[in-house]
């Protein structure tokens, strides 16, 4: 399902854990690491395909997280031609995504990454929240950065203090009156967790319905 532009409608996830973490997904047989993401079926609302790809992807339920927010608008990223199959070219041209931050209020062994027949990744691990900008591949960097970015705000104060952003730039505080804080120390990349599991609630999100119109 394309857009009149070429781009398909997609679900972006980022999900916390309570340090802020984010999970990070090694995509099956291969050394590419992303955050959960996937196509919204015709008839589908976005929310509804984020839990429906959490579930495949990581093996989450409703139960096991609550809405953080969600991106206002959509971004969109190209996929350079290498990447779409020959009978796609000259129709498919990338991704439109609205990103969901979830909050998991569940455990680390809820996660299941063989939920399903057809598992997208093979290992994952908990990253500082702001590390997936260096290591995504370079198409997907842009609308990771304008996704990490607009979320960041929503992020608890205590954590989101005296970070660092990429190239060495601090986030902006969400309350500049208040005393700061010491540093949080950055933590180190957790090991690698192989596949292995699965069963707390959504929340209202900040922002409003969706605004474009190119949605099918």
């Amino acid at each position: 399902m394309l857009d009149r532009d070429g781009f398909r409608p997609n679900v972006g996830i980022i999900l916390l854990n309570q340090r802020n973490q984010v999970f990070w997904g090694k995509r099956l047989r291969t050394h590419s690491w992303q955050f959960p993401q996937g196509g919204i079926d015709r008839g589908e609302t976005p929310e509804q395909a984020m839990f429906r790809e959490l579930h495949e992807e990581v093996g989450l339920h409703p139960q096991h997280v609550a809405i953080v927010a969600r991106t206002r608008d959509w971004l969109r990223y190209e996929v350079p031609d290498r990447y779409i199959r020959r009978d796609a070219r000259g129709h498919y041209k990338g991704q439109k995504q609205i990103w969901y931050l979830l909050q998991l209020t569940g455990h680390d062994w809820d996660l299941n990454l063989r939920a399903t027949d057809h598992p997208e990744f093979d290992a994952w691990r908990w990253n500082d929240y702001w590390v997936p900008l260096e290591s995504v591949v370079e198409f997907k960097r842009g609308v990771y950065e304008m996704a990490l970015t607009e979320l960041a705000r929503f992020l608890p104060r205590s954590e989101i203090r005296n970070r660092y952003l990429r190239h060495g730039n601090r986030t902006r505080d969400a309350d500049p009156g208040a005393r700061q804080s010491a540093p949080a120390p950055l933590a180190p990349f957790a090991p690698f967790t192989p596949i292995g599991s699965e069963p707390a609630a959504g929340q209202s999100l900040p922002h409003g319905d969706l605004t474009d119109s190119n949605e099918q």
